[in-house]
């Protein structure tokens, strides 16, 4: 569906439809390409959000990255690539509608890490009217500071939830409540078992269903009220799993939108096989769609 022309590195994909049909895709920029990204996984640090627009969802253009002002209280989208040399990392934008205007809660890590351990990651909420300049609200008080990944959604009881990872949590799915977006508390783990990460949560078919990355493809959850969760099928069922998908390997981290009647979820891939790992071809992401159904009670991914 789309691959990043700056790193070739589209990771963690949310899409949202604003007026006039026009579709805006905001996503990790990993620099999988970057002739000298540093040692270590400094190259899945070190990233901007990049922007890409569409009329139809299909077909995507590039628009540029998210871009922070001298004082770090504002972020800005600027056509082209980003600098060369950043001072710290952004990870896995969640984009909402409050219903006045747009919200992004935003995986923010000082710095550009060359390890995964030692490093506080938090999540920061910004809000915009026109989704091109984004205003720093600060990062929520969360159960822990190593928390990325967020997803948030208005629950039938009329609250918000924000689930995120909380990696000092065993890398499970965590989630905090909210009358008001402004105010959160901790309501404890909302998925729990195997370290997974990119909760994603969305009602369709008269059920609230949550799907995660367990890096084998997507775990999927059911509930009547988006508080308590079942899974679907067993210990291994997944969808988007090995053979599923149009790229290499399987599905990751992704998000929801409604077009319509239509609920697409974008998630994102190896296109190429690697030819070494941590090869150029291994670090190498794109961003792909499935349509999502409900039949019978399960959730199913199929290509259209």
């Amino acid at each position: 569906m789309y691959r990043d022309p700056v790193y070739d590195g589209a990771t963690d994909p949310t899409v949202v439809i604003a007026a006039h049909g026009d579709w805006w895709m905001f996503y990790t920029q990993r620099r999988a390409t970057h002739p000298d990204p540093g040692p270590g996984v400094a190259w899945v640090h070190g990233s901007r959000i990049g922007v890409a627009r569409s009329a139809d969802g299909v077909r995507w253009e590039y628009a540029g990255t998210l871009e922070p002002d001298s004082t770090g209280q504002a972020l800005s989208l600027e056509a082209g690539a980003p600098p060369a040399e950043v001072a710290a990392t952004h990870w896995a934008p969640e984009v909402i509608r409050d219903g006045g205007r747009w919200r992004m809660y935003l995986t923010e890590i000082d710095g550009v890490p060359d390890r995964w351990p030692g490093h506080a990651r938090s999540i920061v909420e910004y809000v915009s009217d026109d989704l091109v300049d984004w205003r720093r609200r600060g990062p929520l008080a969360l159960a822990s500071d190593r928390v990325i990944d967020a997803a948030v959604a208005r629950t039938p009881d009329d609250r918000w939830r924000l689930w995120y990872k909380d990696e000092a949590a065993h890398s499970v799915t965590r989630v905090a409540v909210s009358d008001d977006l402004a105010d959160w508390r901790d309501e404890g783990v909302a998925i729990g078992g195997d370290p997974h990460e990119g909760p994603h949560a969305f009602e369709l078919g008269g059920w609230w269903w949550m799907i995660v990355d367990e890096w084998r493809g997507m775990g999927v959850y059911r509930s009547t009220d988006a508080v308590a969760w079942e899974r679907q099928g067993g210990p291994d069922a997944v969808i988007l799993g090995a053979g599923e998908v149009p790229g290499e390997e399987f599905g990751h981290h992704g998000a929801a939108v409604r077009e319509g009647d239509v609920l697409w979820y974008y998630y994102f891939g190896h296109p190429a096989r690697a030819s070494a790992p941590e090869s150029v071809d291994d670090r190498r992401c794109a961003v792909y769609r499935a349509r999502l159904r409900v039949r019978d009670g399960v959730l199913v991914a199929t290509a259209d």
